[in-house]
């Protein structure tokens, strides 16, 4: 059995080898067993959905004790990459998760919950192929003039128009995403993405801006030009840290606020 050391583990990678001792020792045994269970996530051993072995096998896996595995599974579950079901296991989460479903959206009903006012009415106004232009390309880490799907869609809670966003996505790993498929799906965007394309988005970064209204915001989300607007662009990621989404929004605010929980 592999037993970690004073200069940091020497168990097994995600095959059951053994790894060198190249872990800083300040680096905690729990965080370098997370890392090795999100390698696993990573090469697609477990896919999303799918139960994950148990405390007790992983900890005959890598050489250490149950409950340093099930800290890192903590950690794994907070950060909603799994999910605990009482009496049945640790699965991998997916987007279709209810509490997995509003992980990105930090938009909140004044009147109530995140969710409360039920799912979203989606428009797509528009899903096509176009060239990434120098910014997108950035973000993306494409090349200008790469072809890129550019998705736009409205947001409506309660019949009201809240949300309007402009999404890019890279051409590739998306190839025939439409309008109409957009449209037709009845779950949560991401959700689509993690079935039917194999991108699972697990974290993502936000700038946040306060902007005024356009004519374009005029027309789609029913506000006066010049009203004031908040803008969050989005960049997610998925495990292999690879930009694949860029997610441009525009929020309105009079009922809704924007709710983010640090630390």
């Amino acid at each position: 059995m592999h037993t970690p050391n004073d200069t940091g583990f020497s168990g097994a990678d995600p095959a059951g080898q053994p790894v060198a001792n190249t872990t800083a020792a300040f680096s905690p045994l729990y965080q370098q067993i997370k890392g090795f269970i999100l390698n696993s996530l990573r090469a697609g051993e477990w896919k999303p959905g799918e139960a994950i072995p148990s405390e007790m096998d992983l900890a005959t896996r890598f050489g250490v004790s149950q409950g340093t595995v099930r800290k890192a599974i903590d950690e794994l579950a907070s950060e909603n990459l799994l999910i605990r079901r009482q009496g049945k296991g640790t699965f991998v989460a997916t987007h279709a998760e209810q509490q997995v479903q509003f992980r990105f959206l930090k938009l909140v009903p004044d009147s109530g919950t995140r969710g409360s006012e039920g799912p979203a009415q989606r428009d797509i106004i528009e899903c096509k192929r176009s060239r990434a232009t120098a910014d997108v390309a950035r973000a993306l880490a494409l090349r200008t003039g790469d072809t890129v799907l550019q998705a736009r869609r409205v947001l409506s809670f309660g019949g009201t128009p809240i949300i309007l966003e402009d999404i890019w996505l890279p051409a590739a790993p998306f190839k025939g995403l439409t309008a109409e498929r957009l449209a037709n799906y009845q779950g949560p965007m991401y959700a689509l993405f993690e079935t039917e394309f194999n991108v699972r988005m697990v974290r993502a970064e936000e700038k946040i801006r306060a902007i005024h209204a356009s004519s374009v915001h005029q027309e789609l989300l029913n506000v006066k030009q010049g009203e004031p607007l908040l803008s969050v662009e989005r960049i997610a990621y998925t495990y292999r840290n690879e930009p694949m989404e860029l997610r441009r929004g525009s929020y309105r605010t009079e009922t809704h606020h924007y709710h983010n929980t640090l630390g």
